[in-house]
């Protein structure tokens, strides 16, 4: 049994989104082609991730990624507080984008996660 979670997450503009659908698959942000790698994040990293990357932006959507399905371009690597991130070393394909939808928090303050169907 792999200690790492079977799906990760990615924030994504609408136009970025956009560029997924539309091409069937995504290098990344000029954050991500800049690092090498797309940033990926847990479910408990994705707070973090959005507080510290993403504070004040709008119109943000999130995509589920299926993690069985990148073999070894998905690389556990440390990164912030030197907690493992998911990075993935290629393009972001549609097909393993097993859910996605506008990035929205409840009255807490938590991320909803995407749900498929």
């Amino acid at each position: 049994m792999s200690e790492h979670p079977d799906t990760a997450y990615k924030v994504l503009t609408a136009d970025e989104l956009a560029v997924l659908e539309r091409d069937g698959s995504w290098n990344g942000s000029s954050d991500d082609r800049r690092d090498g790698f797309i940033h990926l994040s847990t479910a408990d990293q994705l707070a973090g991730t959005l507080d510290r990357h993403f504070a004040g932006a709008t119109d943000l959507q999130l995509a589920a990624i299926d993690l069985g399905s990148f073999g070894a371009s998905l690389r556990w690597e440390e990164s912030r507080g030197g907690a493992l991130f998911p990075h993935l070393h290629g393009p972001l394909l549609l097909e393993t984008v097993i859910a996605y939808g506008p990035l929205e928090r409840d009255a807490e303050g938590k991320v909803k996660l995407p749900v498929a169907g």
